[in-house]
């Protein structure tokens, strides 16, 4: 059984930092890109950026520069780096297992979902 388990959400002042993690467990897949998503209240789910087996990155345009996403060795950890937050970050974050050809950063093709971790930037 998949298991996506996040954690490190929380409220934090404009400006200021925050480290996502999720730790990925009964995964058999061998190609594929781990991946954050976001999703704003009354907006859609966004693909925030992945990171793929060779450690290459792609982000959105709205987090390239501010946010930073890294795994561990052994590819059971992910991790979400955010600094410079801004208010319009706030949304729920969730880390997910896409295969390697449904990487593109405006696919919404998900095969493994995390339960969501908050993230609250206030101004």
């Amino acid at each position: 059984q998949v298991q996506l388990v996040e954690s490190g959400g929380g409220s934090v002042q404009a400006g200021g930092s925050l480290t996502l993690s999720c730790i990925v467990s009964g995964l058999r897949y061998v190609n594929y890109c781990m991946a954050w998503f976001r999703q704003a209240p009354g907006k859609e789910r966004e693909k925030v950026g992945h990171v793929e087996r060779d450690s290459t990155t792609s982000y959105a345009d709205s987090v390239k520069g501010r946010f930073t996403i890294s795994q561990d060795n052994a590819r059971n950890s992910l991790y979400l780096q955010m600094n410079t937050l801004k208010p319009e970050d706030t949304a729920m974050y969730y880390c997910a297992i896409q295969r390697s050809w449904d990487c593109g950063l405006t696919s919404t093709r998900v095969d493994y979902w995390g339960q969501g971790t908050q993230v609250t930037v206030s101004s």
